[in-house]
């Protein structure tokens, strides 16, 4: 076929071509016939790009945020020119380009105007006419990075940035993006110090230039820059980078330090080889970047509070994050399901297996951060059993499986929802934490304490040291490497556990460690970690509901008490009792309807400006999970936690 090449989604329209104008239903009514948007964009191919491209990025006007871009585009003809700008992004598993800020696009070639036009049923695809003879195009925007939270993630402050190449350049269609070359420029603003992991580093002044990549490698390379910066080395090849609001959250003390080079062998000694030449934790400590903890292969992006070194004893709940990326170096990014993996960032990501991607890394965070003493053993029991009761409690489990929720991603793109607990949100993390560590207790316990989930860490997701390629896996791969470790019905296992709704609680793992899930009247490490952190209370086992410090209600549990009393997302909780509403208020309510009296407890309540007075028929105290060991046998969870590094 002639034009075989850009036939992409016209496919999918051609079909729809074939419908009559109007059915028997429509006759004698007026009805227009069916016209369909051309929907050409060339399919990529695993072939070498005609010449590298230039990418010079602006990045000094920090005090409106605006990045100006300039590429160099070579082309091999003229004709019609497809560029495209990044839609479905590793890592965010799902089409989350930042589009809606590219303004003031033009093209040009030999100093002249080129005219292009927006693909209208593909508006991340931009047409450009080039004129015969021409060996290269230019292209200039700006891209306007959200000034304010209400317009997305704040990317730029007076003091730091998160420069994201793909929300600063564009790439030809028509090609796989790992046959893209492409030399990266960026200009700083005067006095700061940026980092990435791309490689041919050369600085002249703020001026910071790396040897030609593909354009697969640069997207996967963000660079984290700021007016304070510290950098510290860890040990394996690895290097931990921070940028600060101010210099003096930058004084991070030598033990603080060990702890990280810990975890980093703790992780080498897990996977048993390293997927990267080098590695790059870009940690930003801030109370103006937007949050962000995100993997690369060779790098992750992490923001954290100020006070991270500072007031280290009080963050324990905030350090999972940097186990977690860095596991993702071996878990999502050398090791990848096969359907996540795509040619380039047009064509859709599915994410059924996210639950071995997100799901057992983020059973590995928890390990990792026990074994290197990034945190204790309580956080780490602490995490498991709020999962455990959440999911113990969770309506939604009855109709929808863990597996379906790695879907979530691209049907709700993490915004709020109105009753969580029935719909259910990205549990694929958490749930699937839990199911691996069953599969961690079920070997364990099998073949005597010999065999570990570390034997299948190592076997499936260890490879050749310093490659850092992409091998990539199905569900069969992950049930036939379980197998390896310890034969036993492991497709029937994950089947059951996460791709069916209903289910049992995902308690098994926590019982055949020798424990038990238990209720409490205090909170947990965990939750009295995140409770402080985002100064709200969390009484979703009690009242079934969550209270920010303003008094107002969110996360009720579908059919809990406070939706029987007709309470939503967004209610303000005026009094308690009669008496203005505080956290310590609506604690004595409910302990005191735990008496003998058995009295309702009774909330005054606001929403859009109206009032009532309701009455919660709730009995039962304050009720905050905790894991209990159960029995005088050894500990599995201190055998799980011990170091295997060299000490």
């Amino acid at each position: 076929m002639k034009n075989a090449p850009f036939v992409a989604a016209a496919l999918l329209a051609a079909p729809l071509a074939l419908l009559p104008a109007a059915t028997d239903a429509q006759t004698g009514n007026s009805a227009p016939g069916l016209s369909v948007q051309p929907h050409i964009v060339p399919l990529p191919a695993d072939k070498p790009y005609p010449g590298t491209m230039v990418l010079k990025v602006d990045a000094t006007d920090v005090a409106r945020g605006i990045f100006h871009v300039r590429q160099t585009i070579p082309v091999a003809k003229g004709g019609k020119l497809t560029l495209l700008y990044p839609e479905w992004l590793p890592g965010k598993h799902a089409p989350r380009g930042a589009i809606a800020e590219l303004a003031g696009f033009k093209a040009s070639a030999g100093g002249k105007t080129l005219r292009w036009t927006r693909q209208p049923t593909d508006v991340y695809a931009f047409d450009i006419d080039v004129p015969e003879g021409a060996t290269s195009i230019d292209v200039a925007f700006d891209f306007l990075s959200p000034t304010r939270s209400s317009e997305g993630r704040i990317v730029g402050t007076p003091a730091m940035m998160n420069l994201q190449w793909e929300q600063v350049s564009l790439y030809p269609a028509g090609t796989f993006t790992r046959q893209i070359p492409v030399q990266l420029d960026v200009t700083l603003p005067q006095g700061w110090t940026g980092a990435a992991a791309l490689d041919g580093l050369k600085v002249a002044g703020n001026r910071y230039s790396y040897a030609p990549t593909s354009y697969e490698t640069l997207v996967d390379s963000p660079m984290f820059a700021g007016r304070y910066f510290r950098k510290w080395d860890l040990g394996h090849n690895v290097t931990l980078n921070v940028v600060a609001d101010e210099p003096q959250y930058l004084e991070a003390k030598p033990d603080q330090i060990a702890t990280h080079a810990a975890l980093v062998g703790e992780a080498v000694a897990l996977f048993g080889s390293r997927p990267f030449d080098h590695y790059d934790f870009l940690l930003a400590l801030t109370d103006e970047l937007g949050g962000i903890g995100l993997e690369h292969h060779r790098s992750s992006e992490n923001s954290s509070k100020t006070d991270y070194f500072t007031k280290w004893d009080d963050g324990e709940v905030l350090r999972g994050l940097l186990p977690h990326e860095l596991t993702h170096s071996w878990n999502g990014k050398y090791r990848r399901p096969a359907k996540l993996w795509t040619p380039d960032y047009r064509t859709p990501m599915q994410d059924n297996l996210l639950w071995v991607y997100e799901g057992q890394t983020s059973y590995w965070d928890i390990v990792l951060a026990a074994r290197s003493g990034m945190q204790s053993k309580d956080m780490a029991l602490a995490q498991w059993a709020t999962s455990a009761a959440w999911y113990s409690a969770q309506p939604g489990r009855s109709w929808r499986s863990v597996e379906d929720t790695t879907l979530d991603p691209v049907i709700a793109a993490r915004k709020p929802r109105p009753f969580p607990s029935w719909s259910r949100t990205e549990d694929y993390y958490n749930e699937g934490s839990l199911v691996w560590l069953e599969a961690d207790m079920l070997i364990r316990d099998a073949t005597g304490g010999k065999k570990s989930l570390d034997d299948f860490a190592k076997l499936f997701f260890g490879g050749r040291e310093g490659d850092w390629g992409e091998v990539v896996y199905d569900f069969d791969d992950v049930a036939a490497a379980l197998n390896k470790v310890y034969p036993y019905d492991w497709a029937g296992f994950l089947r059951t556990r996460l791709q069916q709704p209903g289910a049992p609680p995902p308690v098994g793992g926590i019982e055949k460690a020798g424990y038990r899930l238990v209720w409490r009247d205090t909170p947990n490490a965990y939750d009295k970690g995140r409770m402080a952190l985002s100064k709200s209370y969390d009484l979703t086992h009690s009242l079934g509901l969550t209270i920010d410090k303003d008094g107002v209600a969110g996360g009720i549990l579908w059919d809990g008490p406070a939706f029987r009393a007709d309470i939503v997302n967004g209610t303000k909780i005026v009094a308690v009792d009669g008496v203005a509403y505080s956290k310590e208020r609506i604690e004595a309510a409910i302990k005191a309807a735990a008496g003998d009296g058995k009295a309702p407890i009774t909330l005054l309540v606001e929403r859009g400006g109206r009032y009532r007075t309701v009455e919660i028929d709730y009995h039962g105290g304050l009720r905050w999970p905790w894991l209990e060991k159960a029995g005088s046998g050894p500990d599995q969870f201190d055998r799980l936690f011990a170091p295997k590094r060299a000490l």
